[in-house]
């Protein structure tokens, strides 16, 4: 093929057959399909999308949606029901855990044959290839142990190294990353960094900050449809209202608009901005506050309303000015629409990619004391900290409110994008965030 696609879907659609009692399924094959004893369950339903070569495109969506039946589909293990489905290119996956490993066999049998399945004889795989698989899945004697006897992180190790050596065009990669220790996802993050400067790579995580570093576009899938293409900031926000919405009751309140904004130069135009006296300090980080705006794109149950988000200095001035390294206190003003037990409120400052750089809330402060809200009342939460010292760009803070706890909980008003920051200049050479150096010396010691 000389096409620039890597993979390529037009109107794919699975359905399976759902039998409410197993002689059902008897009988529609004695019938010969004369009576219908079936339900109809559509796993996915006219999806249509290409990837280009070179590109790295991430899907989320929740459990249900549909994600693991498109990557079988696409791995060739799995057969649609209706339209087409086009590969350009040897695709290695990393699927269910576990999957293609006989669970009888060692490791180095499950090397051999994996890698055999995915093309490579068994010259190539001597030829040097099997001892890099065995250093990179770092696993030491247990190479020569049934996979049986494996952890599940053992066994993503495996697989991992596997499809990392195998000269694969395209990776197919199913929330693997999300089974390891930190030091072998760090190792697998570098590798996909390097297959990305030449290979495609379709990525589907519930880690929606991995979606954002690693992919060039994203695709959101909601009951086994497409709900948005797009840039993964886009979809990502996208698919954390979604999910929010969909864990929570609403009450009889509807959501309030969920469109996905996009931080823009528009966006940041436009403001009025005074610098204050804390900007007297020496360090080079000059960050600028623009003002709290309400109209951003929002998601919630309504019950709770934020009305601002403002920073002051610590003498109580507000201010829309900065340095990197100085104290600060954000201020989250809320409102009650309903009587609230145990709010919670909190704030992201994230990157223009949407990468989440830092994030507080207010439970840690009363988890063991909850605090009761009635209607018409206003919640005041003040952050004092001291402001990172940030790479020169784009940022911008989402507050939100939520009732409950830390791992269960609801939204009631989450604002994207509402209060913009841009750092004008930085000492910062790389990485998300710098500190704030004192001083930097070079010392010579003559020989």
């Amino acid at each position: 093929m000389s096409s620039d696609f890597a993979i390529k879907v037009e109107n794919l659609s699975k359905c399976y057959h759902i039998y409410d009692k197993p002689y059902d399924r008897l009988l529609q094959m004695l019938t010969k399909g004369r009576s219908k004893r079936f339900r109809e369950f559509w796993a996915l339903k006219d999806v249509s999308f290409e990837v280009k070569k070179g590109e790295t495109v991430g899907i989320v969506g929740r459990n249900g949606s549909g994600k693991s039946t498109l990557l079988q589909m696409i791995c060739g293990t799995l057969n649609p029901t209706s339209g087409s489905l086009q590969t350009n290119g040897r695709i290695a996956a990393l699927l269910e855990l576990g999957s293609g490993f006989n669970p009888e066999f060692t490791g180095r049998e499950n090397v051999y044959l994996n890698a055999s399945i995915l093309g490579l004889s068994k010259e190539q795989i001597d030829d040097e290839r099997f001892d890099q698989i065995a250093a990179f899945a770092d696993i030491g004697d247990f190479i020569e142990q049934p996979i049986k006897t494996y952890s599940s992180g053992m066994v993503v190790r495996l697989a991992f190294a596997v499809i990392a050596h195998v000269d694969a065009d395209i990776l197919v990669i199913d929330e693997a990353l999300s089974v390891g220790d930190a030091f072998f996802t760090q190792k697998c993050m570098r590798f996909l960094h390097k297959f990305m400067k030449t290979g495609t790579i379709l990525f589907v995580s519930h880690d929606t900050g991995a979606v954002v570093n690693l992919c060039s576009k994203a695709l959101l899938l909601s009951q086994g449809q497409v709900a948005k293409i797009g840039s993964p900031k886009e979809v990502c926000e996208l698919y954390l209202s979604s999910l929010y919405q969909a864990k929570q009751e609403v009450n009889g309140t509807k959501s309030k608009n969920t469109a996905v904004p996009v931080a823009s130069e528009a966006a940041l135009t436009g403001y009025d901005f005074r610098k204050s006296l804390i900007n007297s300090s020496t360090l080079r980080n000059d960050i600028e506050i623009f003002r709290f705006d309400p109209d951003r794109s929002d998601f919630g149950t309504g019950n709770a309303t934020i009305l601002s988000a403002r920073l002051f200095a610590p003498d109580g001035r507000e201010i829309s000015w900065v340095v990197g390294g100085e104290d600060i206190i954000l201020e989250i003003r809320c409102l009650a629409n309903k009587e609230i037990l145990r709010p919670i409120i909190g704030f992201q400052i994230k990157d223009r990619l949407g990468q989440v750089i830092f994030a507080d809330n207010t439970f840690v402060t009363y988890q063991f004391d909850p605090v009761r809200v009635n209607k018409g009342d206003e919640m005041t939460a003040k952050f004092e900290f001291r402001f990172p010292v940030l790479p020169s760009g784009d940022y911008s803070l989402s507050p939100a409110i939520a009732e409950g706890t830390q791992e269960n909980h609801i939204q009631h008003h989450w604002i994207h994008d509402a209060l913009m920051i841009r750092v004008h200049s930085s000492s910062v050479c790389m990485g998300l965030v710098g500190l704030p150096m004192k001083n930097i010396r070079l010392e010579i010691i003559p020989q």
